[in-house]
């Protein structure tokens, strides 16, 4: 995959994954100079992403992605920018994190979610100095025990056995292309959150404080990261991005974000799909399990929709799943407890509870 294959475009958005070739072969757009990176030594290549079915249906299914999200997707890969997608609950952007990783062929998406409580070092790395001087600890009892077969090899002495890279950390290491990050609800961040990113996201780099300390006598140090059994080596305690990631943050519009905040992101509006967007969602995770259901279920679920100030595309999903379970019978569109059952699962997501018109 390189810029050329695509005039410069490598994001289509139709969900099907890209042709690659090896992982130390593949080629990369290159952006702009005050947005390049000079991390140290290559990682290995990023694991499979195992999630992407699950949350899109299997690879394949046929798509017509809106016109702005190819747009932007293509632009914050080109400026080496964040993407900050908002949108009401429910109408698929985290999905979008594992859409561009799919197609992409970038590997597993790194996902960090967020909460009041989310500071910016939980998203780049965890220090265990309990479970150090624990280990610390029985090494030291283990030789007062047995001092004649207690191994000196044995001692705890390598920090980065507790150090462990976060989402945001690990996404920074000096990949050869970038992981797709996913910060999921920023909206719900402190304050304080925005401001810190901002340093991070223009310098991509930083410090590991543990592991400065002892980069005299050890200055090069394998710790874990966020990938299942993942580790990585970093030099003199400081981590700094080669291929900066592609970040996607999602918000439900609960706050406000700070104006330079805003001005180093770009950002998406996503919509409600509209019918044929709903159908291309059905498709992708039923194919053509549900029949003669289909257009019906839309045609109910925008009705419902429309009345309820908005309802998101999972509980369509949800529905779906009901009437191919064989719990139900429906083909006459108006049974009394599928209707019923569509009521419930399609319920307002006001606190009131109230529809329009109520």
């Amino acid at each position: 995959m390189n810029a050329q294959e695509t005039n410069g475009l490598p994001y289509r958005g139709s969900g099907a994954p890209r042709p690659q070739g090896p992982y130390e072969e593949r080629g990369w757009p290159e952006g702009p100079r005050w947005r390049s990176f000079d991390g140290g030594p290559v990682q290995p290549g990023p694991p499979d992403e195992d999630e992407a079915d699950r949350r899109l249906g299997p690879a394949g299914a046929p798509r017509t992605p809106p016109p702005d999200e190819v747009r932007l997707v293509n632009a914050a890969i080109l400026l080496r920018r964040p993407l900050l997608v908002t949108g009401r609950p429910g109408v698929g952007k985290s999905a979008l994190a594992f859409r561009i990783a799919r197609e992409l062929n970038l590997g597993r998406v790194l996902q960090w979610p967020v909460t009041s409580r989310t500071t910016l070092t939980s998203g780049l790395f965890e220090y265990d100095v309990i479970g150090r001087a624990q280990a610390g600890q029985a090494w030291y009892l283990a030789q007062q025990q047995q001092p004649a077969t207690a191994a000196a090899g044995e001692l705890p002495s390598d920090v980065g056995e507790f150090v462990q890279l976060g989402p945001l950390g690990t996404a920074l290491l000096p990949h050869r292309i970038p992981r797709v990050l996913l910060i999921d609800e920023i909206d719900k961040c402190d304050v304080d959150l925005p401001h810190d990113l901002l340093s991070l996201f223009e310098d991509g780099r930083y410090a590991v404080p543990p592991l400065v300390r002892v980069s005299k006598k050890q200055p090069l140090v394998t710790v874990h990261t966020a990938d299942p059994r993942g580790t990585a080596q970093i030099t003199d305690g400081i981590v700094h991005a080669r291929a900066f990631p592609i970040v996607i943050m999602t918000s439900n519009g609960e706050q406000e974000f700070p104006e330079a905040f805003l001005r180093r992101c770009l950002r998406l509006d996503m919509p409600d799909p509209d019918a044929e967007g709903l159908g291309e969602l059905l498709s992708a995770h039923f194919s053509d399990r549900l029949g003669d259901m289909h257009s019906k279920l839309i045609q109910d679920f925008t009705s419902r929709s429309e009345r309820t100030d908005g309802l998101a595309a999972d509980m369509l999903l949800n529905a779906a799943h009901l009437a191919t379970s064989g719990a139900y019978t429906h083909e006459d569109g108006d049974d009394a407890e599928w209707q019923a059952v569509l009521r419930a699962i399609w319920h307002s997501l006001k606190a009131d509870g109230a529809e329009i018109g109520d």
